[in-house]
């Protein structure tokens, strides 16, 4: 008996350290990812040649731990910024700029500005660290309103202090606010003013019709001003006056640093008389300003108040990233960017004919050239009858394809002569065949109607649309009188009685936008001259007949989809096809042609690190 009892006080004892163990795993998990140790260096400079390269400018919209479609993940910051490193790249300052275009002082070769704008919270709890790890040094953007309104979400002007005296940040602004005017839904309802809690909100029922705050006269649902000049100056100035006094009072000065919302406006507004009002006092009050967006390179030839930026997107593989800056360089610097290729299995089972390919675990990134493609080739395969199955997680705006039994090269110069193909394309499936000069189309089908289930009518739609704005009027309204009004008039409009799909309205069908996240399962038979495919468990071909039954070579391929729809108004000629746990078989499954999924301690690896950093990312969250 008392054998028993010592055997379960060692369990008890092991069961103990091992848990103390874990803690403190757990809590120098948290410390590395919280806290900075180190102080920022400035370059050395043995990187400064004499010679004019000019500089890359980028800007983060914001860093979350895990991502979001807008906020970059902390993981995928990391892989983009120690890319960049790598390639030689150092961080310059605003004192940097200024002395390049006013006093003629050299830039480092391989000069980076690095940008992060709205000033939240999380992007400097998750990017200091990044920072610190490659010795980078970044500007933060804030918008002086949210020091007025005390808005919890964003850094106080007591951290950003803090922030400048450790040296990996310095500060800049993206204005007064974040505020939009000449708003509409996408019924073409005027929506006219609204500030950016009332934008977040809505914006899934606006398109690109509206604009900002500084942009443009406020206007009336004919598009006729309803200020004059003087009284648009007036507007206009005091958005200046009141950041002026606000970072004077909470930060002790004017950040020099100005981003214009929005951009791209050609000068500093979407009219000239607004855009000499911008001009007027962004010259009188900063030393700089980054006007315009999607161009990442800047030189002598840009006016210091008119430089550009290219703002990475949250989807964007790193890659993605290095196409972008490789094309805006001068042609003698494009040779400096080198792509990141990841796992050497995928290298040793692939031939890259065009693109940019990275191999990560149980993922192949197929990135594309600027309004092209990417094409990639299974080495020395010779496959008739395949299995095939894979995870394309590409965004829904472009084209991520892959070729069975080809004949032919695919690569800038020549085409295949024949083949099998299944695409997706904008969202739209294809199963294709070619033999010899003539392309039939065997299969088309609209990804979207395999995963609408509940379809929402037109009406319906625009019922909720209205609705919402309502709620959102209510919910923000300057006092409960008016937040009864508009609370009643959105029951009004949810009552309306509007004709659903099943009773004859026509189907409301969205819009897809370039920022769209896809993710179809693909199981794909060929055999003989039979062709089975099923997407998300869903039969779309059931053993149809194929002509072409010799055996072939295999292609995948990713390319440009056109510029597509977005919110944001984002323009993007790069696509990333993504083929995730890509398995090529026989049919009969008696051979292997490849396999990228993961298995034994790869896959329990994979597991245990997701359950981790699942784990961590609690902790950090809720401290």
């Amino acid at each position: 008996m008392r054998k028993i009892e010592i055997q379960k006080d060692r369990r008890k004892v092991y069961r103990t350290i091992l848990e103390a163990l874990c803690l403190l795993l757990l809590l120098f998990s948290i410390l590395q990812a919280l806290f900075v140790f180190k102080k920022y260096e400035p370059y050395d400079q043995s990187v400064v040649s004499g010679e004019n390269h000019g500089f890359i400018a980028l800007s983060y919209f914001g860093v979350d731990r895990e991502g979001t479609d807008s906020l970059i993940a902390t993981k995928r910051l990391k892989e983009e910024l120690t890319a960049l490193n790598h390639l030689g790249y150092v961080t310059i300052t605003q004192d940097d700029i200024d002395a390049y275009y006013n006093k003629g002082k050299p830039l480092p070769d391989k000069a980076l500005f690095l940008m992060f704008e709205d000033g939240r919270k999380d992007t400097v709890l998750f990017t200091e660290k990044l920072l610190e790890a490659e010795n980078y040094k970044a500007s933060v953007l804030t918008y002086a309103e949210k020091f007025e309104n005390n808005d919890q979400k964003f850094v106080s002007p007591k951290a950003l202090k803090s922030l400048e005296k450790e040296g990996f940040w310095e500060l800049g602004t993206n204005g007064y606010r974040l505020s939009y005017i000449n708003t509409y839904d996408r019924y073409k309802r005027y929506v006219g003013e609204l500030e950016s809690r009332e934008f977040v909100e809505i914006n899934q029922y606006i398109d690109r019709d509206y604009n900002h705050y500084l942009m443009d006269y406020i206007r009336d649902k004919n598009g006729i001003p309803t200020e004059s000049t003087q009284e648009m100056r007036k507007r206009i100035t005091t958005d200046y006056d009141l950041m002026e006094e606000i970072y004077s009072r909470d930060i002790g000065y004017v950040p020099r640093l100005y981003v214009l919302m929005h951009s791209n406006t050609g000068c500093f507004g979407n009219n000239a008389a607004v855009s000499e009002v911008n001009a007027d006092n962004l010259k009188g009050l900063f030393a700089m300003n980054f006007n315009r967006e999607g161009y990442s390179y800047n030189d002598t030839s840009s006016s210091i108040y008119d430089l550009t930026r290219l703002q990475p997107q949250a989807w964007w593989y790193t890659n993605h990233l290095l196409m972008r800056i490789k094309d805006d360089l001068p042609e003698r610097d494009k040779g400096n960017i080198i792509f990141v290729t990841g796992d050497k299995k995928g290298l040793e089972a692939w031939q890259l004919e065009k693109g940019a390919v990275e191999y990560k675990k149980n993922l192949i990134v197929l990135t594309s050239e600027p309004t092209s493609n990417g094409i990639l080739k299974l080495k020395d395969a010779d496959c008739q009858n395949i299995h095939l199955t894979t995870e394309l997680l590409g965004n829904k705006i472009g084209k991520q394809a892959i070729y069975l039994r080809t004949d032919g090269d695919m690569n800038s110069d020549k085409e295949l002569t024949s083949y099998i193909s299944v695409s997706v394309e904008n969202n739209i499936l294809y199963v294709r065949e070619r033999n010899g000069g003539r392309v039939s189309t065997l299969v088309t089908q609209d990804l979207f109607e395999l995963e609408d289930d509940d379809p929402v009518s037109v009406e319906e739609d625009s019922k909720n649309a209205l609705a919402a704005e309502l709620n959102v009027r209510a919910k923000f309204a300057q006092n409960d009188s008016f937040s009864l009004l508009y609370k009643l008039e959105a029951l009004d409009a949810k009552k309306k009685k509007v004709r659903g799909v099943s009773q004859g309205a026509e189907e409301y069908i969205p819009e897809v936008q370039i920022q769209d996240p896809g993710d179809s399962k693909l199981d794909l038979t060929i055999d003989g001259n039979e062709l089975t495919l099923t997407v998300d468990g869903r039969m779309v071909a059931d053993q149809i007949t194929v002509n072409r039954t010799k055996g072939g070579g295999i292609y995948l391929e990713s390319a440009f989809g056109g510029y597509g729809k977005s919110q944001r108004n984002i323009a993007d000629d790069v696509y990333d096809g993504a083929f995730k746990n890509l398995k090529i078989t026989a049919a009969n499954k008696s051979s292997v042609y490849y396999d990228n999924t993961l298995h034994g301690f790869a896959l329990f690896a994979d597991v245990w690190t997701n359950f981790w950093n699942k784990i961590v990312d609690w902790f950090i969250t809720n401290l």
